[in-house]
């Protein structure tokens, strides 16, 4: 979330720790960071000012290949060589469990409460944290990046035109309809033109967030937790309404014709003057389709079901693997002290936006700005000076932090941001899962998955017929391809 935080920053401009030691204390520090953030650790101005603020420095072994760092944490074991940490790890669940296994990983749970108190905290806050970040037997071996306001794929309406065309922002499927007819009819762009296209989409992973208007909020298997029983939700009474509802859309023109065959790049608006024809588009923000210009036409949309508004939880807070202390460190209270720092705000700001009066100033209401242009901050700052960018550091990164940029248009989309937070729900628990009954769920998704998507696709397009004889052959093959199979071991993981 934080790329995306900042992205808006970015675009919308262009519209307590001890005292530093004598002798600091040294660790060898390993990991990854994107080439594309630019950062250089022995040079960057965060490792410098965190080691005056702790007494602890490191000497690097940054990695900025993705499959260089793979094979470096892979080989660990054979090398014998060490580091003392691991930061901004990208560790997968796989790599924590094999690498601690294989002793290469302390568990770091037996440390928290003494020495990485703030992490304790929220974690004692947030027990589906710590199921998130615990191997099988409850060790923690890496650490989070946790963010309040986590990437989704959000539905963006072109609030202007509803207003424009003197209508109510739409609360229900049926409403939405109407809008959407509208925008295709009444030339809400005012360019004369008949050229609006109400929905443009890519494929039908976007639509599927649609689906929360009929009470269902599958995830990519298909599956939801309702009343503690995991639910098939491809084969509910409920899903064959929405895709219904998406069958009228498609028939009547006010889905993209080329939604199922065109990949976002190929639609973009990148002309700040060119004539805005989307009426509704998916996406983190509305930047991967179009310019910053618009950003204020748009606001998030979320539909009720029966009164109330339940969206699908793309991913968690909660993002393991981050950081790592291996069996060669000497003194793991210390690094744990260290970057327990970054799950506190000042740590954030530290890791994120540089040195208060250096790099931003905060204002009497508690919100910020940069003290630079924002060619300089991109260049500079945000490669020189912070952390964050490039892969995923350990840091808590609260909604206050995100909401308080001094800019209105971010402000504006960051809360709508943690509004669709507050009402959005993870439709599985985010857990480890095994190797072996991921193995299985790959097995059944292979025959079940591609199946499933094809079989819907030709509903919402009238290649295929949506009757009870046609909706009965498809619940009853998906059955055939394995879908109790797969509802059975997602329900066993989730009843262990």
């Amino acid at each position: 979330m934080h790329r995306i935080v900042a992205c808006l920053i970015i675009l919308c401009m262009l519209s307590g720790m001890t005292v530093a030691c004598a002798d600091p204390a040294s660790f060898v520090m390993a990991g990854y960071d994107t080439e594309d953030s630019r950062h250089v650790w022995d040079d960057n101005l965060f490792f410098r000012r965190m080691a005056e603020r702790t007494g602890v420095d490191f000497t690097f072994q940054e990695v900025t290949d993705a499959e260089e760092w793979k094979r470096t944490k892979a080989g660990y074991k054979a090398s014998g060589e060490l580091p003392d940490i691991l930061f901004k790890a990208e560790l997968t669940n796989e790599e924590t469990k094999s690498l601690y296994e294989q002793g290469v990983l302390i568990d770091l749970k037996p440390y928290l409460a003494e020495y990485a108190p703030h992490l304790q905290a929220l974690l004692d806050a947030h027990p589906e944290w710590v199921r998130a970040i615990s191997l099988p037997d409850g060790a923690i071996a890496a650490l989070p990046q946790i963010n309040m306001i986590p990437t989704n794929n959000v539905i963006w309406i072109n609030s202007t035109w509803v207003n424009r065309l003197k209508m109510e922002m739409p609360t229900t499927a049926d409403q939405f309809l109407e809008v959407l007819r509208a925008f295709k009819t009444q030339d809400p762009n005012r360019n004369g033109k008949n050229d609006e296209i109400p929905i443009t989409f890519t494929g039908l992973w976007d639509l599927k967030f649609l689906a929360h208007a009929f009470g269902v909020i599958p995830n990519d298997y298909g599956m939801e937790v309702v009343d503690g029983k995991v639910v098939f939700d491809y084969t509910t009474d409920a899903y064959r309404e929405f895709l219904n509802f998406l069958r009228t859309a498609y028939a009547e023109g006010l889905l993209d014709k080329y939604g199922f065959t065109s990949i976002d790049t190929s639609r973009q608006i990148t002309d700040s003057k060119a004539a805005i024809t989307y009426g509704v588009v998916f996406g983190p923000t509305i930047m991967n389709m179009l310019p910053s210009s618009a950003i204020s036409e748009y606001s998030i949309l979320v539909l009720e079901h029966d009164g109330a508004k339940k969206y699908r939880s793309l991913i968690s807070e909660v993002l393991p693997g981050t950081f790592a202390v291996t069996s060669a460190c000497k003194d793991p209270g210390t690094v744990l002290s260290w970057v327990d720092y970054l799950y506190t705000e000042e740590g954030c700001f530290l890791a994120s936006s540089g040195l208060e009066g250096d790099e931003y100033e905060k204002t009497s209401d508690g919100s910020w700005y940069w003290l630079e242009d924002i060619e300089y901050v991109q260049n500079s700052v945000l490669v020189d000076s912070t952390i964050t960018e490039g892969a995923a550091a350990p840091v808590y990164m609260s909604a206050e932090y995100q909401v308080s940029f001094d800019d209105e248009t971010t402000r504006k989309a960051v809360l709508g941001l943690k509004e669709l937070k507050d009402v959005s729900v993870m439709p599985y628990p985010q857990m480890f899962i095994p190797a072996e009954q991921k193995q299985k769920i790959a097995e059944i998704w292979k025959n079940l998955g591609s199946w499933c998507e094809i079989q819907m696709t030709w509903f919402v397009t009238g290649e295929a017929e949506l009757n009870d004889e046609t909706w009965n052959a498809f619940c009853s093959e998906a059955q055939t391809r394995g879908a109790d199979a797969l509802t059975e071991v997602f329900q066993t993981l989730l009843d262990n």
